[in-house]
């Protein structure tokens, strides 16, 4: 059994977790960033970057001692290496290198995109590759299939925002107040689903691809229009949201097969009327659905751990001199979709 310590400051919370292979895990520790984000309605990459360098140290040596272990005690050093705000994944790899250095122990740079993907098998160990996944975070909104620790087929991406952008977007518009997601949903249980005429962006498309550009346009027109209660528009956007992702799941199972487990991960998943329509698609193709619990769907380090420990028994390591990266796809082989804002 290996014990892997996982370090994450991708965006705006800052982790630490100590994961073993066995799927134990023996500390976590998670400090957010969203009263001195609030103000400004979203994330300022300079203020979340200063916050991981003062927390980080801390954060870790509270993990180890919750744990009961010492440094010298963990097989390797996992840390997010991007894609992420840059300042803040720098801050974060370069802890890790430091003490992966001080400690004479491996380092793993660990593809954040990959923790997410990674962690419902942290969750569940009965799922087993391949799966296909549903990854959709504030940053990224992409159907991919699952088979192994670095093994990852993408057939479906954003030509634009991502599904948890536009929530936090139109949180914003709404006058909600960041973060966006669970406000959003929250204000939707009490608004009428059908009262806003808004578009479904690419359904029914040939291409495989997700669009949410045009519903964030049209909530502003929606809300400034002044003919919308706020609870309706919130409750429209999401079915919107909801109906978009179905349909572009059912084409990914008509283009490409279905596998025997449908699997969502990202910050995304933690919304209830997403999870519930994957649950329905997943029982109308034979398959069954997975989703890890809540507090693993938000940025956290106990994913990244786990991610780390997955690529530690396939013997993938990195040097001390791997480089912080802003994007990094988890299929660098993927035909590049169109669009210029593309998060691949």
């Amino acid at each position: 059994m290996s014990v892997i310590l996982g370090i994450e400051s991708s965006c705006d919370e800052t982790a630490a977790a100590l994961v073993t292979s066995d799927r134990q895990i023996l500390a976590h520790k998670l400090a957010g960033q969203e009263a001195v984000h609030a103000p400004f309605g979203g994330v300022v990459p300079e203020i979340a970057a200063r916050a991981h360098a003062e927390i980080i140290t801390p954060l870790i040596e509270a993990a180890l001692a919750e744990a009961n272990l010492k440094l010298d005690q963990v097989d390797a050093i996992a840390a997010t290496a991007g894609p992420g705000l840059i300042g803040g994944v720098m801050v974060g790899l370069v802890t890790g290198k430091a003490l992966a250095m001080a400690a004479d122990k491996p380092l793993i740079a660990v593809n954040h995109l990959e923790g997410h993907a990674l962690s419902p098998r942290l969750a569940n160990p009965e799922l087993d590759f391949p799966y296909l996944l549903l990854l959709a975070s504030g940053g990224h909104c992409q159907i991919l299939r699952v088979e192994g620790a670095g093994q990852y087929r993408r057939l479906a991406t954003t030509i634009d925002d991502a599904a948890g952008e536009a929530f936090d977007k139109t949180a914003k518009i709404l006058g909600l107040g960041y973060p966006g997601g669970p406000k959003v949903e929250a204000l939707a249980k009490t608004g009428n689903a059908a009262a806003v005429p808004l578009p479904r962006p690419l359904k029914g498309s040939k291409e495989p691809h997700f669009s949410f550009a045009g519903l964030k346009s049209a909530v502003v027109r929606a809300h400034q229009s002044c003919e919308y209660k706020s609870e309706d528009i919130a409750s429209s956007f999401q079915q919107a949201v909801v109906d978009c992702l179905k349909d572009r799941l059912e084409k990914a199972i008509a283009d490409h097969g279905a596998v025997p487990h449908l699997v969502v991960a990202g910050g995304v998943a933690a919304n209830g009327p997403i999870r519930s329509m994957l649950e329905q698609v997943a029982s109308d193709h034979g398959m069954q659905f997975t989703a890890p619990p809540l507090w693993l769907c938000t940025d956290n380090a106990a994913m990244i751990a786990w991610a780390g420990a997955e690529r530690f028994a396939a013997g993938l390591t990195d040097t001390l001199d791997f480089a912080a990266r802003p994007r990094w796809p988890l299929d660098p082989a993927a035909e590049k979709a169109r669009g210029a804002g593309v998060k691949a």
